[in-house]
C-alpha cells in the first residue's frame, strides 16, 4: 500500500522583527492590549513594504530549499507543486509557477490554493490524494504569506493589522511503501460560504468592479474594501465550535482517540482560540505546539512553520501521531492526521 510520508520540511521568515512596541509607534495600541487579546509579542515583516524581491514566492523558495535539503532531494525530483497563499506576488498568475521557476523544477504542474487560514491543510489533503492515486511521487506543498504590504497600519486597522506576520513553510510529501515510514491517516475539509463577509478582503475582485473603479476611479475605493476586515467575536465563536468538530472527525476516521495523540498543531490565529481548544480536550502543554507569540498569524504559512519548528526542536519524533487543524476565512476548516 502506498503511503504519503513527510520526507522534508523547512520554514523561512524575513529577518525584520516587529514588536508590539514598534506597532505602538504607528497606531494607538500597546503591548498589553495586543498580548491580552491575541497572545502575540512580535511578528516578522519584510523590511520594506514596497520590496519587489522579498515576495511571497521568494519566502516560499527559501523554505523549499530547506525542505529539499532535509529530504535529500533536488528540485528536479519534484513532480508537482501545491502553493497555498492569500497574498500572491501577482493578481495572476499564481505564485506556484513563480516558485517552479525559482527552484528550477522541470515543467511540472503548479496548483495554487486560495483557502486562506485553511490553505495548508487543504493543500496537504490534495497532495495526499495525488500520492495515493499514484499520480505523483514527490509533491512540494507550500504555505507562504507576505501580509505586511496589505495591512492598514492606522488606528482604523489596528484590530486586524497587529495580528498578521510574513513567512513561509514547505513540506515534501512523498510516496513510500516502506513499513517504517509515516503516513497520512485521515483528512477532512469543510466550508460555509454564507459567512464570507465576516473575514475578508473585498478588493480587487470582480464583484467590486476591478477595471473601472481601480483604474479610473481609485478615489471611490474605500479602506473597508482594500484592507482586511474581521468580525473578531463572530470568528472566535465559530472557530471554537469548528475546531473540535474537525479534530474529532479526523481522529474517528482513523480509529484513533485524543489520548493517542502525541502533538496537536492548530492554525496560529489567536492564542486564546488554541488555549480554548486545548482545555476542551484536556491536552497537556507538551502535546500542543504554539508559536504565534513570535510569528503572529501567518495564515497559510502558520501550520507548516509551526510543524517545521516542532520537528526542529524535537517536539515531534519518528512515529508520533500528529494532528494539524485550521479554521479561517470562507469560512473554511479542516484537519490532517498523520503518523510522522
Amino acid at each position: 500500500m502506498i503511503k504519503s510520508t513527510i520526507k522534508g520540511i523547512g520554514h523561512y521568515v524575513p529577518e525584520n522583527v516587529v514588536t508590539n512596541d514598534d506597532l505602538s509607534k504607528l497606531m494607538t495600541t500597546n503591548d498589553e492590549w495586543i498580548t491580552e487579546r491575541t497572545g502575540i509579542k512580535e511578528r516578522h515583516h519584510r523590511k520594506n513594504r514596497n520590496d519587489s524581491e522579498e515576495t511571497t514566492a521568494f519566502l516560499a523558495f527559501k523554505a523549499s530549499e530547506k525542505a529539499l535539503k532535509m529530504a535529500n532531494l533536488t528540485a528536479k525530483d519534484i513532480d508537482y507543486i501545491i502553493f497555498a497563499t492569500l497574498s500572491p506576488d501577482y493578481y495572476f498568475p499564481g505564485s506556484g509557477v513563480l516558485l517552479q521557476e525559482m527552484l528550477g523544477c522541470d515543467t511540472i504542474g503548479a496548483l495554487d490554493v486560495r483557502n486562506q487560514c485553511s490553505g495548508f491543510v487543504y493543500a496537504m489533503s490534495v497532495a495526499n490524494a495525488f500520492i495515493k492515486s499514484k499520480m505523483y511521487k514527490n509533491i512540494l506543498v507550500v504555505g507562504a504569506e507576505v501580509h505586511s504590504f496589505g495591512l492598514d497600519f492606522s488606528d482604523a486597522g489596528r484590530g486586524v493589522s497587529v495580528i498578521f506576520g510574513d513567512g513561509a513553510g514547505a513540506v515534501i510529501l512523498s510516496a513510500s511503501d516502506k513499513e517504517e515510514d509515516g503516513d497520512i491517516l485521515s483528512v477532512n475539509m469543510h466550508s460555509e460560504g454564507k459567512y464570507a463577509d465576516e473575514l475578508c478582503t473585498k478588493f480587487p475582485g470582480s464583484k467590486f468592479g476591478w477595471s473601472d473603479r481601480m483604474r479610473l476611479e481609485p478615489e471611490s475605493v474605500t479602506d473597508a474594501e482594500i484592507y482586511p476586515v474581521m468580525n473578531g467575536n463572530f470568528v472566535f465563536k465559530h472557530a471554537v465550535t469548528r475546531f473540535p468538530e474537525t479534530m474529532n472527525e479526523a481522529l474517528e476516521s482513523a480509529g484513533k482517540t485524543i489520548d493517542d495523540l502525541d502533538m496537536f498543531i492548530p492554525h496560529q490565529a489567536n492564542l486564546r482560540i488554541a488555549q480554548f481548544v486545548q482545555k476542551k480536550f484536556n491536552l497537556p502543554d507538551e502535546k500542543v505546539f504554539n508559536n504565534i507569540q513570535k510569528f503572529g498569524n501567518t495564515t497559510a504559512a502558520s501550520i507548516p512553520i509551526a510543524l517545521s519548528e516542532a520537528i526542529e526542536q524535537g517536539r515531534i519524533k519518528k512515529n508520533d501521531l500528529v494532528l494539524l487543524s485550521a479554521f479561517g476565512s470562507g469560512f473554511t476548516w479542516g484537519s490532517v492526521l498523520f503518523q510522522y
